[in-house]
């Protein structure tokens, strides 16, 4: 099974996610965003995989409302 890594910057420049990094750590924290997965000493990435679910469950939930 092959995983795509999302960097921070493909966050916002690919997934469109307009959130400030600070605030994507904030909503890790309380459980609202996929957890990162720490590369090394200062590199970051998501499972984006993980980062499209949590996009279309933002688009369902709208369409409950």
């Amino acid at each position: 099974m092959t995983r795509k890594l999302v960097s921070k910057k493909e966050l916002k420049s690919i997934y469109g996610v307009p959130y400030s990094f600070a605030h994507i750590a904030r909503l890790e924290g309380a459980g609202q965003f996929p957890k990162r997965l720490k590369l090394g000493a200062c590199r970051v990435a998501w499972v984006a995989e993980e980062v499209e679910t949590w996009i279309e469950e933002r688009i369902a939930n709208r369409a409950q409302t």
